[in-house]
Parts: structure tokens; sequence; C-alpha cells
């Protein structure tokens, strides 16, 4: 299979070369884990006439025209297997990518649209997935590909509600602090197709969407265009309030949000009974923490998940990881060396006045060097499974304890903190991890490497 990492010479060219190559290799696997095209392709066939998807079959004589739909990061391996699959049933299908994806399909109309912050092609995006749904009848079925990314590359903004006052929510919400289920809230009620809407326009052909989630686990913040949203608009306002972010907010915004707590017009679907509606996951971060696990022991390392959903702000996981990873040099607890500490969630970054370059997966690193003291061997890698690292070109970053060594004691790496300007240094390092878009999307990956195998 491809290497993913593109700059890995470089990134064990130094430090301890054998702890670099492990986690890479760790990294990678845990990557193409849940590549959604490979699993799409296990679960969706047509054979004799009969499509099967999962565990249904129809009868494609009895269909009356197959579509496709798709958002995020993630959609585009699964837009390209379908159209494989389906050939010339499949009647027409939109696909919304993000800025940067020149990859295109026969079949499939692909638009490239603004992420993290929504752009004039999200709505445009958001306006043709809208117009093809409502073309469509009783005996048609619609697969969608609904993936991380979708919030801000597919955007249809309520009466009022303009590109730009979007794009200040995105903003404001991005530096505050807010985890990602906080974001989203707030921000699907800002989007007519989002909160169920999507399964709603579709009605009453049937929609079978395909994710990178936990089907039945409420704690991934997608797809939220195809699943019903327990949270309100007092809810959004709630979180706006929280991070003090209402005399940031437009006013149209508040106009809407104030409104639609008061009248319920425009309120997101808490249900979706009685729509045809099918959600099948084609990966999660468990897979991909697990399948990290699996290869960190046949390597010879104890191996742990710490947890698959880890949340909070990215500077004090490195702290928390860091006091971890300190524990078991020292004491041997919680867990015997040598061992790989793996985790996955969606961290957050909270940006005041000065800020720079670099994402959550770099301040997590840049962190856990700046509190580690121990010089016995350690190596952390973390990164987004997208391929970028918040608002960065990167993946995220990696070091060993020979960093601090490699630089000299004297650099201040808490400013680079406090600016959240981690990129410049872990660039400047050789630390910074490179691999492009990956084609999938199950938030962060992480891992820690404590003491070296016996050779």
């Amino acid at each position: 299979m491809e290497t993913l990492i593109k700059n890995h010479s470089e990134l064990c060219n130094h430090g301890n070369k054998q702890l670099r190559e492990h986690a890479l290799a760790l990294i990678e696997k845990g990557i193409q884990a849940v590549d959604p095209g490979i699993k799409t392709k296990e679960l969706i066939k047509i054979d004799n006439g009969i499509l099967f998807v999962k565990n249904k079959k129809y009868k494609l004589d009895k269909i009356n025209k197959i579509y496709f739909i798709g958002t995020g990061k993630g959609s585009f391996p699964i837009a390209k297997e379908l159209e494989e699959i389906l050939g010339t049933y499949l009647y027409k299908g939109i696909l919304a990518v993000k800025k940067g994806e020149k990859r295109r399909l026969k079949k499939i109309e692909i638009n490239e649209s603004g992420h993290p912050i929504p752009d004039e092609n999200s709505i445009k995006s958001a306006e043709k997935i809208n117009a093809l749904l409502r073309e469509t009848k009783e005996g048609d079925i619609v697969f969608a590909a609904i993936t991380g990314g979708a919030t801000s590359m597919t955007v249809l903004p309520p009466d009022g509600i303009t590109l730009g006052d979007i794009q200040a929510v995105n903003d404001i919400l991005l530096k505050s602090g807010a985890v990602i289920g906080e974001m989203n809230t707030v921000r699907r009620h800002l989007c007519k197709l989002k909160g169920g809407k999507l399964v709603s326009l579709a009605q009453p052909a049937e929609i079978i969407t395909l994710t990178l989630d936990t089907v039945g686990d409420d704690i991934m913040p997608w797809p939220d265009m195809c699943k019903p949203d327990p949270a309100t608009f007092k809810d959004a306002l709630n979180i706006l309030k929280k991070y003090a972010l209402i005399d940031k907010t437009p006013a149209n915004v508040l106009r809407y949000f104030y409104q639609g707590a008061k009248t319920g017009e425009g309120e997101t679907l808490k249900n979706l009974d009685f729509m045809r509606h099918t959600l099948i996951s084609v990966g999660n971060p468990g897979i991909a923490c697990e399948e990290m696990r699996k290869q960190a022991k046949e390597m010879g390392y104890h191996s742990y998940i710490l947890g698959t959903h880890i949340e909070g702000e990215s500077k004090d996981l490195g702290i928390i990881l860091s006091g971890i990873t300190e524990e078991i040099i020292k004491y041997n607890r919680p867990f015997k060396a040598p061992c790989v500490l793996i985790s996955g969630g969606e961290t957050t970054v909270t940006i005041h006045d000065i800020y720079g370059s670099g994402g959550p997966n770099m301040e997590t690193v840049l962190s856990f060097v700046q509190q580690c003291r121990s010089t016995s061997p350690w190596c952390i890698a973390a990164v987004d499974s997208d391929g970028t690292d918040g608002p960065t070109e990167y993946a995220g970053a990696v070091a060993d304890h020979f960093f601090k060594k490699e630089l000299g004691n004297k650099l201040n790496l808490e400013k680079y903190l406090q600016d959240h300007n981690t990129e410049i240094i872990l660039k400047k390092t050789g630390n910074i991890i490179k691999t492009g878009h990956t084609g999938t999307n199950v938030m962060n990956l992480r891992l820690i490497i404590v003491g070296e195998l016996n050779t």
C-alpha cells in the first residue's frame, strides 16, 4: 500500500530513529484501517440483478432511479467506489469536497468547498444537493456519503442569514475553545440541510447514508444532516453565552436564534420516525485505534487504548499525557514499559488576540514536549486523520526525548504555545508530518511510545 506520510525520511533521520519509525508506522496503519472506500466495497454489491446493501436486498428492476449526494473530507473514496459499483444504474450525483481535492469522477459532479470556514462554494454545493433531493420521487434510492467537514463544506443558510454571518459564527466558534459537539449544535441551527433535514427532503425516496461514525453512538458530531438532533435553538444560544460569544455574534444570527427559540420555526428534527432512511458505518475512531493497538502488540509492545472520543483543550491534553508517561517511566504504573498509549478524539484550541499558525495536534505534541522532563526514551505522534491539522496543510507532528537536547534547553517552547504558533518550530526542527488529503476523517489519532524494545 502506498506510503501516506510524504516526508517520512526527514522525520526519521534524527532523534530516536527506531521509536519514530514505529510511531509513524502505527499512525499509517490507523489511517489505512478506516479507508471508507474499502468498507463501502465490502458492504455494497450488485449481483444477478440484485443490489445488496449490507443486510438489505433491492431488485434493480423495481428501483426507479439511483442518485448520489456527498459532502465531507472522507466522502470522495465512498463516492468513487459507489460510482464503480453502481455503474450505469447511477443516474446522477453531487459531491462537495475540501478545496484542493483535484480528483474527478465520471458521473458524480464534484464541487470544491471551503473548510474550516464555509465559502461561496459551500452554499452552491448545498443548493445543488437541495435541488437534486427535490427531484427525487418514490421508488428512487439516494446514496449519501456524509463525513466530517460537511458542516462547513455544505451550508444552506436560513432566510435572512448571509454567508458573512455564517463565516463570522464559524470563526468565533473555532477560536472559542468550544468542543466539536457544541460548535455543531450552533452551526446545524444555521443550515436548512442539517439536523436531519436532508433526510426529510429526500422523502419519499429511500436514503442510505454511509458515514465514518459509530451507528447508534451520539458522541460523534456527524452525520448531522442525516441524524435527528436533540439540541434546540435555546441550546445553541446557551453555548454562545457559555463562551461569551453573544456580543461577537452577528445580529442576524441572534435575531434568528431568539425567534426560533420562541416559536420553534426552523428547528432541527427531533426524530426521523417513519422516514425511509438507513445509516451505515464505513469506519470510526475505534477501528483506527484498535488497528494501531494490534500492530503495536505485534511489534512487541504492551499496547493500550486510553479512549477514542477524548475532547478538551489540546495543550491540556499534552500536559496530561506527559504526566502519564513520566509515571510509567518512574514507577512502571499504570502500565508497564515498553508500551504504546493510543487515543482518538477531537481536541480544540482557545485563541485570543495573538495567534500564528498551527493545529490542535501540533499543540498537543509541543505541550507534551514542553512539559515532559524525562530523558528516558519516549516518542509522541499526533495527527488529524484527514491529513490537515486545523487550518494548516500538515497532518500533525511527531517528537521524541531528544527534542530539547537537539535544540538546547534555552528554547522557550511556552512562547510558541502561548502564541499558538506551533507549526513554525515543529517545521523548523523536522518534526511536522505531511500526508496531504488522506481520503478519510475519524478525527484525531494520537500515540505515545514509552520505553524501547529489547533488541
